[in-house]
């Protein structure tokens, strides 16, 4: 049986324009979430940084990294809303990659 995914240091995120999922951090405008991401090297739409993965042209939804907690690879399953995992809301960095207990 295949490892369960888990959530990982956004510092280890492949930047290869691939998606993927982010927890993004709780702010004023709403608690934390998750969201489909990918990494642009830039283009004429935006700079290079974390994109929303429905992003389009004239819409750009840049991430900055402060926003982003954590990452995790996308499910090979399909992907839909309703099967999005719950977003990271543990407080200890310690946590993630299975390091805590």
């Amino acid at each position: 049986m295949a490892e369960p995914d888990h959530w990982r240091h956004m510092a280890s995120a492949p930047k290869n324009g691939s998606r993927i999922l982010v927890t993004i951090r709780p702010s004023e405008q709403g608690a934390a979430e998750v969201d489909l991401a990918y990494w642009s090297n830039g283009d004429q739409f935006g700079g290079e940084g974390w994109r929303a993965a429905d992003s389009s042209p004239g819409r750009i939804i840049e991430y900055a990294e402060p926003e982003l907690k954590c990452w995790m690879p996308m499910p090979s399953a399909n992907l839909n809303r309703t099967s999005m995992p719950s977003p990271w809301e543990g407080d200890d960095d310690q946590e993630l990659d299975g390091s805590g207990i």
